[in-house]
């Protein structure tokens, strides 16, 4: 008896030990419910309404993540549902996107100091606003902070320097500013620092350069200028994001491991340095959108990684040798808008069904309908000369000084001639034609940022654009829409209703339900779905996956087709049009970016796969704009599903083309979504009876004060304002023959070409 009580206590006592070793502490308890409390109590933190429960062991999820080691909580990870759709903020609270006005963010960053044995924080989308208090390096035990998608403003407090024990430092999708800190060197174990998509400005400091254990530095989207630092000391570093700045030096030396570099739409001049054909291990290369010069090294196209090479849209120049050899691994090469001439290489000219080369917009000698003539790449060649030689220059002034009367009138008139084609060639210079999935900064920098194994994940991400479409349950569907509930609802059109949904990762999505007019075996439209999931580009809406039901009735009576994409947050174009609508209103500048977008994905699907895709049925309520403003197209190809499908019968596995006809159908369409982002939508409701009425009003400047959207008269010039008109004219005229896409394109981007430099003479 002595014994079993002896045991009874033992027993008792080392229960009572082990709740006390792994019990959260009531202190912790109380800290994790006043941060609820100053994050205004957000659904994804309903699991902590039950106080008396041990949080440590409450199962995590997607969005909520909490980690606790002898008592207290070592890792907290949240992720809102607020996500950002202003592109400016001016510090106060906005109803419905940040937390309310009574939101103090010291007081927030104080509470959130007592959990200092914290090593991991997370706070994504919750809408916190504020500038990031200095008190933050408290957190001292911090190694990964990741505080993205709010909405902090300020600078970057020096106070993070201290937090010497940070490895991972992600503030994407803000609204910093001042310059990137010359501190960062003081974390001398930081691996990732990713500041995307902020209003981060100056040069990046030199001091970035001692950061050895830096992996992953991504800094996009910024109004980051200067000159670039020499990076190659840092041996660890395999991504490199620095597009969308403005940075005017010429190109340095890079790290021998970089496995990604992106380095577009900047301002970089120059060659391109012959060490990049001896990066080994480099399989993503970026350079389009800048100014560089001369011939790209020929060994970049033999790299043995390589798989995706954008030189577009350069100054480069020359005759690429017929025996260029190409890597085994490259599958996407763009080259077009720049000064090639000659013959275009064996490796490159060849079609094959793995590789894909855009060689448009430049002087060579083949495809002559999409090339220039051989005296456009003369001509600027000798143009560039001239400007580049100041002692020519200086001896052409004096020359003019010394003339008569009637030699400047004469030179006045060549300029005049010159200045004509200079806008020209300007213009063509930054024609963009990307006919792949881009790898944009929010597409993998999270992924790498949060994953132990990121580099494994790099080397997968040139094979993206390939992913097999997956197949969804019904079963997944219902649960990721709450039984197709109204809350889910998004709205019903021609190809059927429209729901939002949320699948178990968390991902966001957009499930649409499509009613066949016909019965079909499953087998015949995973083909006709095959065709639809090879249109990958970066202003086409994603599709992921289907679902097909067949109500329990076998494979050969299929009557509903479930098609999963991806979902798109920041409304339609035609949102932002108005004053009368809800969206933010787009000023001219913003809209012809969208608009020269919408026309590179329709040119996409006239062009970029065969059989083409026609009659997109295009307006601008299917134009939608994500958390950056970027158009992506929707309810493309859907004809090939839900009707024309006369001419498409499986046989195997050739089958009939069901393309349209005519190309004119989606060019006239866009026509009048261009009319709607000139006059705004209730001007153009009409259609026809603005033809009638109105056309012949916009080309006087006082019928345009009286028809055009006030905001885009304010903010374009006349001229590009002309050029889009024109184009417009030629698109919904119902006399003159309509333009083709590339036509199109070509005006669009002239026109955003000639508001830019008139935006710059204005500052």
């Amino acid at each position: 008896m002595g014994c079993s009580n002896m045991l009874l206590f033992f027993l008792f006592t080392w229960s009572f030990s082990f709740l006390g070793t792994y019990q959260l502490q009531s202190s912790q308890t109380q800290v994790l419910l006043q941060l609820r409390k100053h994050l205004e109590y957000p659904t994804e933190l309903e699991i902590w309404q039950d106080h008396s429960r041990d949080y440590c062991f409450i199962s995590s999820g997607t969005q909520v993540n909490l980690t606790c080691q002898d008592n207290v909580v070592t890792e907290l990870r949240i992720i809102g549902d607020k996500s950002i759709k202003v592109s400016d903020f001016n510090g106060f609270a906005i109803p419905n996107q940040t937390l309310s006005e009574r939101f103090s963010i010291d007081s927030f960053f104080t509470t959130l100091a007592r959990l200092n044995n914290l090593r991991v924080l997370s706070l994504v989308s919750l809408g916190i606003w504020g500038p990031i208090p200095d008190k933050i390096h408290r957190l001292y035990s911090l190694e990964y902070l990741d505080l993205s998608s709010n909405f902090f403003f300020g600078s970057i407090p020096p106070k993070i320097s201290e937090m010497v024990k940070l490895q991972t430092l992600i503030m994407d999708n803000n609204f910093l500013n001042g310059t990137v800190p010359s501190w960062f060197d003081s974390l001398i174990d930081l691996s990732i620092l990713s500041l995307s998509n902020n209003k981060l400005t100056g040069p990046i400091p030199s001091s970035i350069q001692k950061i050895t254990t830096l992996t992953n530095l991504t800094i996009a989207n910024n109004d980051i200028s200067g000159k670039l630092p020499d990076l190659s000391a840092l041996r660890s570093l395999y991504v490199l994001d620095l597009s969308g700045n403005k940075i005017t030096s010429s190109l340095s030396p890079m790290p021998k491991g970089l496995v990604m570099l992106f380095l577009f739409n900047n301002s970089f001049s120059g060659e391109i340095p012959q060490q990049y054909g001896q990066l080994q291990g480099l399989q993503n290369l970026d350079l389009s959108s800048n100014y560089l010069t001369g011939m790209p090294p020929a060994k970049l196209f033999s790299l043995p990684n390589i798989s995706y090479l954008d030189l577009a849209s350069n100054m480069l120049r020359g005759s690429l040798s017929n025996h260029l050899s190409c890597g085994s691994k490259l599958e996407f090469v763009d080259i077009s808008n720049n000064k090639f001439t000659g013959g275009l290489p064996t490796c490159l000219s060849s079609k094959s069904d793995k590789r894909l080369v855009e060689f448009d917009g430049n002087c060579l000698s083949i495809d002559m309908q999409n090339q220039h003539e051989q005296s456009h790449c003369e001509e600027v060649k000798n143009q560039k000369s001239n400007k580049q030689s100041r002692g020519n220059t200086a001896i052409l002034v004096g020359v003019i000084m010394g003339i008569v009367v009637l030699s400047v009138l004469l030179i006045i008139g060549l300029l005049i001639l010159l200045k004509h084609f200079c806008h020209r060639g300007m213009s063509e210079q930054h024609l963009l034609h990307k006919a792949v999935q881009d790898s944009s900064v929010s597409g993998y920098s999270f992924e790498l940022s949060t994953n132990a194994s990121f580099i494994s994940q790099a080397a997968n991400l040139a094979r993206q654009g390939h992913q097999v479409c997956q197949s969804f349950s019904l079963e997944e569907l219902i649960e990721a829409t709450n039984n197709f509930d109204n809350s889910s609802f998004l709205g019903e059109g021609s190809y059927g209703q429209l729901y939002k949904g949320r699948l178990m990762n968390g991902a966001e999505v957009a499930i649409r339900c499509l009613q066949l007019s016909k019965k079909f075996s499953i087998r015949n439209v995973r083909l006709r779905l095959d065709l639809l999931y090879k249109l990958q580009h970066p202003h086409l809406v994603r599709h992921l996956g289907h679902c097909l039901d067949s109500g329990g009735q076998g494979d050969y009576n299929l009557n509903k087709v479930y098609l999963v994409s991806e979902f798109v947050p920041n409304g339609t174009f035609r949102d932002h049009l108005s004053e009368n609508n809800m969206g933010e209103v787009l000023n001219w500048p913003q809209r012809l970016t969208i608009l020269i977008g919408v026309a590179k994905a329709v040119h996409f699907l006239h062009t970029g796969i065969i059989p083409g895709f026609f009659n997109n049925r295009l307006k601008s309520d299917n134009i939608l704009l994500d958390q950056h403003q970027m158009a992506k197209l929707s309810d493309y190809g859907m004809s090939i599903i839900s009707e024309g499908t006369e001419n498409f019968v499986a046989k195997g596995d050739n089958y009939k083309s069901w393309q349209m006809t005519s190309l004119e159908d989606d060019a006239y369409s866009f026509g009048y979504i261009i009319l709607e982002a000139v006059v705004g939508p209730s001007q153009s409701a009409s259609r026809e009876a603005f033809l009638l009425k109105e056309m012949t009003t916009l080309q006087s400047q006082d019928g345009r004060k009286r028809i055009v959207e006030p905001i885009v008269l304010a903010t374009s010039s006349q001229e590009s304002l002309s050029i889009v008109i024109s184009i417009m004219q030629k698109c919904i005229s119902p006399d003159a023959s309509r333009p083709s896409f590339e036509d199109i394109l070509w005006n669009l981007q002239y026109a955003a070409q000639v508001q830019a430099t008139a935006d710059s003479e204005q500052k």
